[in-house]
């Protein structure tokens, strides 16, 4: 199925079974979202009586328009704090963690503290739901924003200190050593050489992180009632009556909270994908 083709006075193989199959696979791909977009513009009294794959011939922005008064803006500003509060810490603990990891000298606490961390890629959310919430009940944090930040920190850390460690491990030991020959502190040494060559690994595990977080629902509906408490996940039960769904509107929905994690996405998306593969060379 290769054939060759000259490009530039160099030969150049063809894999037309490999480009066969990815544009299928872009189709199978793009399909939904296409599906999403177009729906997302009818009417619900349209969507009902076409073909759903079919786009609107009197498209209208009736669904986005019912999404902003149902108080999209606040359920947005919520995920942001959530997000935000949840990530940075997250992030930070883990480099620091993994910096101390692969750099200090091995001995029983650094053992321990890595197997800990690796326990917890282990352990589910679902399994672990129960005696969270039975903290924060106990901590009097329920149904509060920092009910939410504080156990997603806490399930971001295992994987970042995992990725972040393998990453770490593959900087050469000599730019550590003559930052020490110059007299730089542990602090220094992590800030001024392992932070900016860690840069990829920190992009990768951000956005993956951000991603779970922003698209969480269990730990929301568990651990929040109030409507003013809501993130965007728990936002599509707005379109949800007693008969039926909205379900242009719920598209809606969920076309503008994902537009958020795309531009994260694409300003970073160099540097995910080097920081993807980077860290696992060896």
């Amino acid at each position: 199925m290769a054939s060759a083709a000259v490009h530039g006075g160099r030969f150049r193989s063809i894999n037309w079974a490999a480009g066969i199959f990815s544009t299928f696979w872009l189709l199978i791909v793009m399909l939904p979202i296409y599906w999403i977009v177009i729906t997302s513009i009818k009417s619900q009294a349209e969507y009902f009586v076409t073909n759903p794959f079919v786009p609107s011939s009197e498209p209208t922005l009736d669904a986005y328009r019912l999404v902003f008064e149902a108080g999209i803006v606040r359920y947005f500003v919520n995920s942001v704090i959530v997000t935000i509060g949840a990530v940075i810490p997250a992030v930070a603990v883990s480099f620091m963690a993994a910096f101390a990891i692969i750099r200090s000298k091995p001995n029983r606490f650094i053992r321990s503290s890595n197997s800990v961390f690796l326990m917890g890629l282990a352990i589910p959310l679902q399994a672990t739901i129960i005696p969270v919430y039975l903290i924060i009940i106990r901590l009097h944090l329920y149904d509060t924003l920092l009910a939410l930040i504080l156990p997603s920190i806490a399930f971001a850390i295992p994987l970042s200190v995992l990725v972040l460690s393998n990453f770490i491990r593959d900087v050469p030991n000599e730019l550590f050593e003559s930052m020490r020959l110059d007299g730089a502190s542990e602090w220094q040494t992590l800030w001024r050489l392992a932070l900016p060559l860690t840069r990829p690994a920190l992009v990768t595990v951000t956005i993956y992180n951000a991603l779970l977080i922003w698209n969480g629902f269990l730990l929301p509906l568990v651990l929040t009632q109030s409507p003013d408490l809501r993130v965007l996940p728990l936002a599509l039960w707005t379109f949800q009556g007693q008969y039926g769904i909205n379900v242009p509107a719920v598209l809606a929905a969920v076309l503008l909270s994902a537009l958020p994690i795309l531009a994260l996405y694409v300003v970073g998306r160099r540097q995910l994908l080097s920081g993807l593969t980077a860290g696992f060379s060896k």
